[in-house]
C-alpha cells in the first residue's frame, strides 16, 4: 500500500494554531465582529500599520508612502475616532477601561501580523491604501466598514484552510496510522499479610 504523505498545516503555521470559533448563525468570531464604526476605523488604521511594520516586499513598498499620507490627512479625524473608541470602552467598563482597551487593541495587532497570512494580509492591505488615498475624513468610517472586511476576509479563509487541513490531518491518521498497540503490564505485588512468611 503506497502511503500519501501526512497533510501539513498551510502556509508553514503551527501544527497547534487555536481557532477563532464559529457561532451558531455561522458566524467566526474574530476581533473584527460585531464591530461599531469607530472600532472599525481604528482597527482598519492598526491593521495599517501592521503592515506599514510589516510589508517588507518590494511590491508592496507603497503601503508605508500610503500609510503616512493617510495619518497626514486624518489626523484630527483619527484622534476624533479615538475618542468616540475609548467613550466606548468607558461606557461598558466604567472608569477603569484603559486596561481593557490595551487588552483589546493587543489582540488586535497581533490577530493582524499572524505569520501565515502575511503575504495575502499585505496584498489586500495595499489594494486598501490605494483605494484610501481618494478618502476625505468626512467619508472615512464608512469607508473603513466597507474595507475592513476586504482585510478581515485573508483571515478567514486562511482559517477555512487551517480547519480542512484539521479535518484532513483526522482522516490520514484514522487510515494510515495503526492504533497504539497496548501492551499488558506485569504488577509484581508484595504478598499479602497471610501469604508473608512467619518469623521464627
Amino acid at each position: 500500500m503506497v502511503v500519501p504523505p501526512q497533510p501539513v498545516p498551510p502556509s508553514g503555521a503551527s501544527a497547534n494554531l487555536v481557532v477563532p470559533s464559529v457561532d451558531a448563525l455561522g458566524v467566526r468570531r474574530t476581533v473584527n465582529t460585531g464591530l461599531s464604526s469607530a472600532q472599525a476605523t481604528w482597527n482598519l488604521r492598526s491593521a495599517y500599520n501592521v503592515a506599514a511594520l510589516n510589508c517588507m516586499q518590494p511590491e508592496h513598498a507603497q503601503i508605508v508612502v500610503n500609510y503616512r499620507a493617510f495619518l497626514k490627512a486624518h489626523t484630527r479625524r483619527l484622534a476624533a475616532v479615538n475618542k468616540l473608541v475609548d467613550d466606548e470602552f468607558k461606557g461598558k467598563f466604567g472608569p477603569r477601561f484603559i486596561a481593557p482597551r490595551e487588552a483589546y487593541m493587543t489582540q488586535v495587532y497581533n490577530y493582524f501580523a499572524l505569520p501565515p497570512t502575511l503575504p495575502a494580509f499585505c496584498d489586500a492591505v495595499l489594494a486598501m491604501s490605494n483605494e484610501a488615498a481618494g478618502v476625505s475624513s468626512a467619508e472615512l468610517e464608512s469607508f473603513a466598514v466597507r474595507s475592513l472586511p476586504n482585510v478581515e476576509a485573508v483571515f478567514l479563509q486562511f482559517y477555512r484552510s487551517y480547519e480542512q487541513y484539521r479535518d484532513d490531518l483526522s482522516a490520514w491518521q484514522a487510515k494510515y496510522m495503526a492504533p497504539s498497540a497496548t501492551m499488558p503490564v506485569a504488577l509484581t505485588l508484595p504478598p499479602s499479610p497471610a501469604q508473608q512468611p512467619q518469623a521464627r
